[in-house]
């Protein structure tokens, strides 16, 4: 048996874990002028406000939407705390995004699935603040589309064997690969629900779904082979933006909002247990066009303090036209195991790499039990 996990609202959801004041209210994630809607609640979503819609349009549906800056370093605090629960009862997790993933619990010797799927919900709750939604299937597709169609705080169970009767009444795009336009396409010929999929001849399914049409029955019919794949390597890359509410000419402004992005991109490659040989900063210019500059350094590196020299030089790689920003972007690739590592060629005056790493380290520790610590240059960044 699969549990398929999503996280309600969960950009939103945080930021009211960290802000009480915001709960039952309109808030969304997003750009605070320009950009889109990350993440709404629930309230905000009942007024029309949904993901992606941009930032603009979603102030016009609903005036009163509470905009909040979204933060995607402590989104990952609370995602790596929230798969750590679940490891709790199994190591056979797959995530699939920050706030999704599968889980087999068909091994587990003292637990049915629901019973875990009751105590999961509890402990994250009680410990995260956080609600979410869970599924509860033979495979991945049963697992998921029960997760999603209760949301939110959703506990759904389907029993082994009834995995085609759960499906059958569902509307055909609940199926994975049914976007907009298949959707119209099968309510043309008249494939309104799964069962009505799971029944249809193989010419008119190939008609709505093309070479996609075999796997589509046999989604429809509730058959899924797709194992939880537990990736233990997972990051490629680290990467964060920042879209600018009013574009930015001020270079050590910029600086420091680069420090700030390293400082929790860093942070994320601690945590995974990874460290990075290069960076790469991008800048969008208010015509949209874009600009990049990477740089590989000498050794792989999870310390911020080895990149914060390098920044300058990225950004002036970057910046070519030196016009005002609308958006900034920092990637750390080249993605490898930590090695053990003499000090890097930096200023004579940089202090010592134990130094370093022991203010990392203590950093991490603080900010995992939410205390609002950071460096100074994240008040620099600041207009």
């Amino acid at each position: 048996m699969i549990i398929h996990l999503d996280a309600d609202a969960f950009y939103a959801s945080v930021e009211q874990v960290e802000n009480p004041e915001l709960r039952g209210k309109t808030m969304a994630v997003g750009g605070l002028h320009r950009g889109i809607i990350a993440s709404a609640t629930y309230e905000a979503r009942a007024r029309g406000v949904y993901t992606p819609m941009p930032t603009a349009k979603a102030l016009q549906v609903c005036p009163e939407l509470i905009l909040v800056r979204g933060d995607m370093t402590k989104y990952a605090s609370y995602s790596r705390r929230m798969f750590a629960l679940v490891e709790e009862f199994t190591p056979l997790v797959e995530r699939t995004s920050i706030d999704e993933g599968y889980f087999d619990v068909s091994g587990h010797r003292t637990l049915r699935p629901l019973e875990i799927g009751e105590r999961l919900k509890a402990r994250i709750r009680e410990e995260l603040g956080l609600t979410i939604s869970l599924g509860i299937g033979e495979n991945k597709l049963i697992s998921q589309i029960a997760a999603k169609l209760r949301k939110p705080d959703a506990l759904v169970e389907v029993p082994r064997g009834s995995a085609r009767e759960f499906l059958a009444p569902l509307e055909a795009r609940w199926l994975p690969g049914i976007g907009a336009k298949a959707w119209e396409r099968l309510q043309a010929l008249g494939l309104h629900t799964v069962r009505d999929v799971a029944e249809a001849s193989a010419a008119v399914l190939r008609q709505a779904a093309g070479n996609y049409a075999e796997a589509l029955r046999a989604f429809a019919c509730g058959c899924d082979d797709r194992p939880v794949e537990v990736d233990r390597d997972e990051a490629k890359s680290y990467g964060v933006q920042d879209t600018f509410g009013e574009n930015i000419d001020d270079r050590e402004r910029l600086l420091g909002i680069l420090r700030g992005m390293a400082d929790g991109l860093m942070a994320r490659v601690r945590a995974d247990r990874k460290a990075i040989r290069t960076a790469t900063v991008k800048v969008r210019y208010p015509d949209f066009t874009e600009d990049t500059h990477g740089m590989t350094l000498e050794q792989a590196t999870d310390l911020e303090t080895d990149v914060y020299p390098r920044l300058p030089s990225l950004l002036r790689g970057a910046w070519k036209a030196r016009r005002p920003l609308r958006l900034i972007s920092l990637r750390f690739t080249n993605v490898c195991e930590p090695a053990f590592q003499t000090e890097l060629p930096l200023d004579g005056a940089t202090p010592p790499r134990s130094r370093q790493q022991r203010a990392a380290q203590l950093l991490d520790e603080l900010r995992a039990r939410s205390l609002p610590l950071t460096r100074g240059h994240a008040l620099r960044a600041r207009p």
